[in-house]
Order: C-alpha cells, then structure tokens, then sequence
C-alpha cells in the first residue's frame, strides 16, 4: 500500500492539438514507465482512429512514479483527456476523479475555446490548476503574451505556469516540481473512510475477462478475493483481479486509498457497470453513493442501420459495448420503411457520430448505414399536447401545429481581429445567427458572442470557419434553450413515393434553396434505371422542387430498315407502355451515398 501523502492525481486539459499526448510522452520517458525499445510517439492513442486522425478521442488513466527533489517517490495518477468540444464529456468524468489539473496552452496559438471550457470543468470541480506553455522551442512562440493571456482570461497566476517544450522535454522536471508541490494529497478532501468507495470513471469490455471497471478508490481498499457491490444495480461480485495503468494493465495486490486502477470481477452484464456507479464492499457497504455524473444530453440524432438486415441483433450488441466505453452514446431501436430495422442513436456533435460510425466498422467489422443528423425540436400542436421531435419523420403535418420551437445555443469564437467581418457574416447570413458583441482577449485576439440555432451550428459551421480563418480562429458553445421559428419538413419522393430516411425539417426561408441542391445532387447519385425516375422535393403541401433521371435508352427501331413509318411508331408506343408500367412495379436502388447527400450538400457550391 502507497502512503496517500505521496500520491498525485491530476488530467492534462487543453484545447485540440495543444500538446496533451506529447507532453504524457515525455512525462512517460523522463518516469522511465516504458522500455525504450517500446517507445513510439503518441503512446497513449492506442486506437488506430486517433493515430490516424492525430486527435485524442479517449481519455487515458496512467500511473508512473517520480522521485522528487525531496527525496521522496511520489505516485502520480495522470489522465490524458481529449481536446475536442464533441468529447467534453470524457474530460468531466476524468476531472471528477482528480486533486488537479495541467492546463496546456500552445505558446504559438495562445488561449483558445477549448482551454477556457475545461478550464471552467476543472474549476467547477475544486481543481488546482498548474498552467503550462507548450512548444516554446519553435520560433513562432510567443511566450510572455500567452502568459498575459492565460492570467487575463482564466486568472491563473504567473508563479503557476511554467514554460515547457513536450517535443524536447525542456520544462517538463519542473512541471513534475509544481504538481507536487501545488497539487494536494487524496487525504486533503478527506478520504479516511475505512470503507471501501469507489467511483467508476470508465469501463471495457474484454471478451475473455468480461467488463474491465476503470475506477477511483475514494476510501478503504479492495482486493483479490473482496466481494463487492454495484450501488446502482445492488449487484454483488468477487473481485477476480486488480490493478494500475503503468500505463499498460498491470496486476497488483490491491488499490486503496487515493488510487486509480482497474477491477475485474467477473461481470458480464453490460447494464450493471455504469459510468458514474459507485462501487463498495458487500458485507461493510457506504451509507449513500458519490455524486456520480450528471447526464450527458446528446446534441445530434442520426438513425443508424445495419448494412444487411440480418445483423441488426449484432449492430444492438456493438452499440451496447461501445456504450460501456463511451458514455455519452445513446440509443434507442426504431424501423424506416426505407432502410429495415435499426436504431436511432444520440451524438455529441458530428466528429462524434463519424468516431462512432468507424468504431463500429473497425472493432466489430459491421458495415453501417448512417442517415442524415437532425437535433431535437419541439412542437405545441393545436391540441395543446407538446412533443419532442428526434426525427424528421415523425415532424406532424402542418394544419396539425400551433408552434414549433428549435433549440439556440450561445457561441464563442475567439479570432484575430483580420478575420472577424467574415466569420460575423458566415454566422449571420449564412446561418441565422444574432451577433450580441465583441470582447477583448489579449493582444491580437478577440471574442465574438453569438446566439446561432443548434442545427445551422452542426453541420459544416466549424469547418467553413477554419476555412475563413486560415485555422486561426476557435469556437465553443453551449445550448441555451428553445426559441419558436417558422420550421417546415421537406420532404424527397423518389418516383413518387416518399422515403422517409431523406426528410429533413427546415427553416422556411431555407427551403427552396435547399430542396433544389438536394434534387440535384439526388439526381447525380442514383444510378438510371430501365425506367424515368422523377425525385420531388415536397414542403407546404406542394412539389417546391424536381428533377428527373433519364430512363435507360433501348433502339428499338434499330431492325425497321424500312417500310411504313406507322410500324415505327407502333413500336414506340409498345415500348412507352412498358416504360410505363414498369415505372408502376419497378424498384428504385438508392445507394448509401443518397442518404449522405444531406451531409455534404454545401460541399459543392465553392
């Protein structure tokens, strides 16, 4: 057992691409925690996606210990957490099970979205906060103006941040110095209890020792051979196996007392070890649960079908496993006429849904079908009945509704003042926003505050304001309530037939223009048939938009050599009634990529 006096739980927070994984590189080498042989940069993204993407999409507990200049080992628990907005969730969990935090700032971007969010995260959760400027050895680092910045935004103070190179390892001993010597012990929020308490910050599943808990021992021990009790559930286990993150598993003896590690213990019920339970011991349990978290509310839906109806069974129990490693997911079974049998699925945001999407395609080899994200509106229908509207099918008809209300959410942008007339118009005109004002940030820097509509903040917002900004600029937000607008379904009928998975709900100043570059990309997309193929965009109560798909030409008069022209058209009109009752019985195929159109819509108008 380590004394509680020399252990040092903390997370590294920052906005994306800032240094997080880099710097638990150096952290990793300067502990001596890996082989040098095993060494290999970003060793914490294990998963191929995050190596491939170059972002951190999981946070990743990691125990190494450190020798001070005092003289005495020192056992740091160190937690390496995303950047992105769409993974907030992640970070909160992983500050819950902390006495402090790294705030990581990039010397040449200076503070930016992200940095003030967590930074808020860690402050909400009683954190010391040790600042620290990454990247000073590249020549664009402006270190003093990012300190200004760091003490004018956030209020850390200058004896508390250090300046560092991840890259290099300069500044990383003293940064190890400051954690323990600013960040307090497990004993200084009163952990003494006797009886074991733990909170559970993250699970896996594994398919030969079943559900992996991931959790942070508040009080008492556990160890091999314990039984012990999911407060949630009530359900009691024996503890097969314990252990640390060092940082691969590692087995020890037990976890006490201000310790993060990893319990198996047989479990193979995906709903009995939730993300936030608390676990105790059976026969001595705690009085009440810890806190726990709060409930995470998904921002984007989306259906998602298997790619063969058979595999559905499947497609339920990856998204079950998945869920125990993210749990922000959720999701609930529906069926489309269109597409079979599937599920509608909760998302953080749209980097959010495509992680989940490759998960399923990589982890457990499913092809999936993924529908065009909608978010959630509210409608008051002349009933007086008011409900929740996750999909765009089940939008009620129009003579039905009183009031439809869509969710607002307040937006940041922090930018160079070079960039700020067109990211107000991108916000403005092409997305409905309010602009509310303008702060300062620092030298060179300023804050916009707008209030924008979720669903024109989802789609392709960030990615149009990189593009604005040369990649300057950073944005966060945060849903503030509902607001009524004149909203209408758009509906698509492919040879006359709606189909469900193609409605959209849309503002009513929107709509032509959208319905129009839908047909049209539709058009390019599903392949020609024996028969015409007309696509129509239906709002209101009437056709706003069509386009047609050209039948495939058969030369029928190819053998009338000659004789009466009364015999070509004989066989004109043979083949049009076939054309037509084809039409009639004939089966549209609409490729996946149709019901990705929505997506990428806007992608072609530069």
């Amino acid at each position: 057992m380590f004394d509680p006096n020399f252990i040092r739980n903390i997370a590294i927070i920052a906005h994306i691409d800032h240094g997080k994984t880099t710097l638990m590189d150096r952290i990793l080498e300067l502990t001596h925690s890996i082989d040098e042989r095993n060494m290999r940069e970003q060793y914490l993204d294990s998963m191929d996606l995050e190596r491939e993407k170059g972002i951190t999409i999981k946070s990743h507990p990691v125990k190494v210990f450190y020798t001070g200049k005092d003289g005495n080992e020192y056992e740091l628990n160190i937690l390496d957490t995303p950047g992105h907005i769409d993974f907030t969730y992640e970070v909160s969990r992983s500050l819950a099970a902390c006495e402090g935090a790294i705030l990581l700032v990039d010397a040449t971007q200076g503070v930016q979205a992200q940095t003030v969010t967590n930074t808020y995260l860690a402050m909400e959760n009683n954190l010391e906060i040790i600042g620290a400027i990454n990247k000073i050895d590249l020549p664009t680092a402006n270190i003093d103006e990012t300190m200004l910045e760091i003490n004018d935004l956030v209020g850390i103070e200058a004896d508390s941040i250090i300046p560092i190179s991840a890259k290099t390892g300069e500044g990383v001993t003293d940064l190890l110095e400051l954690i323990i010597q600013k960040v307090p012990s497990p004993l200084s929020k009163g952990n003494t209890s006797d009886k074991l308490k733990g909170l559970v910050f993250d699970a896996k599943y594994d398919k030969y020792k079943g559900i992996i808990v991931y959790c942070r021992i508040f009080g008492g021990k556990v160890k091999k051979g314990d039984k012990i009790k999911l407060m949630a559930s009530n359900a009691t286990y024996e503890v097969i196996e314990v252990g640390i993150f060092h940082p691969e598993m590692i087995e020890t003896e037990d976890l006490s007392a201000g310790e993060i590690g990893y319990i198996v213990a047989g479990i193979k019920d995906i709903e009995q070890a939730r993300v936030g339970d608390t676990i105790t011991d059976a026969l001595n349990p705690i009085e009440k649960p810890l806190p726990g978290y709060k409930e995470v509310k998904p921002m984007v839906y989306a259906g998602l079908y298997p790619g063969l109806p058979e595999y559905y069974e499947e497609l339920r129990k990856a998204l079950e496993k998945l869920k125990l490693n993210d749990a922000s997911l959720v999701f609930t079974p529906e069926s489309s006429p269109a597409m079979g049998y599937g599920f509608r699925v909760g998302f953080l945001g749209l980097l959010h849904m495509e992680v989940v999407k490759e998960r399923l395609q990589r982890e457990f080899e499913l092809a999936v079908i993924l529908t065009v994200p909608s978010v959630i509106y509210k409608a008051k229908l002349r009933n007086g009945e008011e409900i929740e509207i996750t999909n765009p099918s089940e939008f009620p008809d129009e003579d039905l509704i009183e009031k439809v209300y869509e969710p607002f959410c307040k937006l940041d942008i922090i930018t160079p003042p070079d960039y700020m007339g067109d990211l107000i118009n991108l916000a403005q005109v092409e997305k409905r926003g309010n602009f509310s004002h303008v702060s300062n940030a620092g030298k060179n820097r300023v804050v916009l505050h707008f209030e924008i509509p979720l669903a024109d903040l989802i789609f392709d917002f960030f990615d149009k304001m990189k593009a604005i900004s040369k990649g300057y600029a950073s944005m966060d937000y945060e849903i503030t309530g509902y607001k009524e607008s004149n909203l209408v379904k758009l509906e698509i009928l492919i040879n006359r037939e709606k189909v469900d998975a193609l409605s959209y709900v849309v503002h009513d100043s929107q709509s032509y223009t959208l319905a129009r570059k839908l047909v049209d990309k539709l058009r390019d997309l599903i392949p020609r048939h024996q028969f015409e193929i007309p696509i129509q965009a239906y709002c209101k109560g009437k056709i706003i938009a069509r386009s047609t798909i050209k039948a495939l030409r058969k030369d029928v008069l190819q053998k009338c050599y000659g004789g009466d022209v009364t015999r070509k058209m004989k066989l004109l009109e043979k083949q049009k009634e076939g054309k037509k009752r084809m039409r009639e019985i004939g089966k549209v195929n609409i490729p996946q990529e149709a019901f990705l159109a929505l997506l990428k819509v806007n992608e072609d108008e530069e």
